[in-house]
């Protein structure tokens, strides 16, 4: 973050959060202040598995839906912030850590603002093949950082009914959801597909080596 005589910021807390005040000169000359969140970057991936038509999701208890009297965990995609990696390889590492599938080929999506109007928040969304083989963690996230996910496999029909009836609630999963949708249209018909969800905690990823292959 530079200041400029377009945009400064007063911080008023910083710890994992930043949060601060600032004040931006608008092309009309006017000076306003806006209330200002930062965290950092961000990437998220949604695997799926074009041979048996289904996605990889994960669940666990987030603060945000609890504000708001909403108990049920939402069906998310693994996704984590970059903390001075490389977006795609923290999209590979999310998805290894929380979801237990290693990843190879990326398509990235979009790179866009989570909530542009308060917040300072970039994700890099991907795409990601994957078939049962490269299931070879546990996932479940990182039991120190307190996470405690539930990983599903969800056939691609189901997702797409999740998607008309309104029920896919976070909002990079339904983007990337319906990109694959838009992308992939031939897998959302009906196929053999029975995939089981299975609850597992989590654990420390494998070592690995090599770099992931993006797709733009």
């Amino acid at each position: 973050m530079t200041d400029s005589d377009a945009f400064r910021l007063r911080v008023i807390h910083e710890g994992w959060n930043t949060f601060g005040i600032a004040t931006l000169r608008l092309p009309d000359g006017r000076i306003v202040d806006r209330a200002l969140e930062h965290h950092g970057e961000a990437a998220g991936v949604l695997p799926y598995d074009a041979e048996r038509r289904c996605v990889l999701l994960v669940r666990q208890e987030r603060v945000g839906p609890l504000y708001w009297g909403d108990p049920d965990p939402l069906p998310e995609v693994p996704s984590g912030g970059l903390d001075g990696k490389a977006a795609d390889v923290t999209a590979i590492e999310e998805a290894f850590e929380e979801a237990g599938v290693e990843l190879v080929e990326l398509e990235l999506v979009v790179q866009a603002y989570a909530m542009p109007s308060v917040s300072s928040e970039r994700i890099w969304l991907y795409l990601a093949p994957y078939t049962s083989a490269a299931r070879t963690g546990a996932g479940g996230g990182l039991a120190q950082e307190g996470e405690r996910m539930v990983v599903e496999e969800v056939s691609l029909r189901d997702l797409a009914r999740l998607m008309s009836e309104g029920n896919l609630r976070d909002m990079k999963t339904l983007v990337l959801a319906q990109a694959l949708h838009l992308r992939r249209p031939d897998l959302f018909t009906a196929g053999p597909v029975d995939p089981s969800p299975e609850m597992v905690r989590g654990r420390r990823p494998i070592n690995r080596s090599g770099h992931p292959s993006v797709t733009r």
